[in-house]
């Protein structure tokens, strides 16, 4: 399985442990769990993946069942053999009323501090944070979705203008949603079910074209 290497927080290259360091570092960003993304995506690619996140209790979320004429394109994990995986994403897109091109959802579930979550969603820090909009003033939530049956409230994190992003928390981590374009959010405000693929993978999974959106960018 062939997989690049980055930094969850930023995109940039990783110089790999050594005499001088025994863990990854980026430039940027110091010490830092590899973010490993898949360069392509099938049932084996995804199987090895929730194998990896089953073994250290981090959920590997999926839209489920996707909507109508959506495929699953793109999965990456945080992390490495000696600590675990930090984090997961998957990558699922297709069609919407609102571009004439593919939309794009990024799914993400991370321990506090991996950043890869904030990276998708174009913040400056590891946690949303600040940037979750409105969690302390008395409104309800943004987005409701249900997580492996569980109702579980997102909230919108400021953005730039090209994507939508909404933060909660399931199983005890941080879960993310981002989506390109913005406009692609309303998906939020249907009836979505997430379901842990590290919990029982669906044979009836339709994977498509690689997402860019998990590539690594600085």
């Amino acid at each position: 399985m062939g997989l690049a290497v980055s930094c969850p927080r930023c995109g940039g290259d990783l110089r790999p442990p050594g005499l001088a360091h025994s863990g990854w570092v980026c430039e940027r960003d110091g010490p830092v769990p590899p973010l490993h993304t898949a360069r392509h995506v099938n049932h084996d690619v995804l199987a090895c993946a929730t194998k990896r996140a089953a073994e250290s209790g981090v959920p590997l979320w999926c839209l489920w069942p996707l909507p109508t004429g959506w495929t699953v394109t793109g999965v990456a994990w945080a992390g490495d053999d000696r600590f675990g995986v930090s984090a997961t994403a998957l990558a699922c897109s297709g069609p919407t009323p609102f571009s004439d091109g593919p939309a794009d959802v990024v799914l993400v579930a991370e321990e506090p501090g991996t950043g890869l979550g904030a990276h998708y969603a174009g913040l400056s820090g590891p946690d949303p944070g600040p940037a979750l909009l409105d969690r302390e003033g008395g409104h309800g939530a943004h987005a409701k979705v249900k997580a492996d049956g569980h109702p579980t409230p997102l909230w919108a994190v400021a953005t730039p203008d090209d994507r939508s992003a909404y933060a909660g928390e399931a199983r005890g981590r941080w879960l993310y949603a981002v989506t390109w374009p913005a406009q692609a959010g309303y998906l939020l405000s249907e009836d979505v079910v997430l379901q842990d693929l590290s919990d029982w993978l669906p044979p009836e999974l339709v994977f498509g074209a690689l997402s860019p959106r998990l590539r690594p960018t600085r």
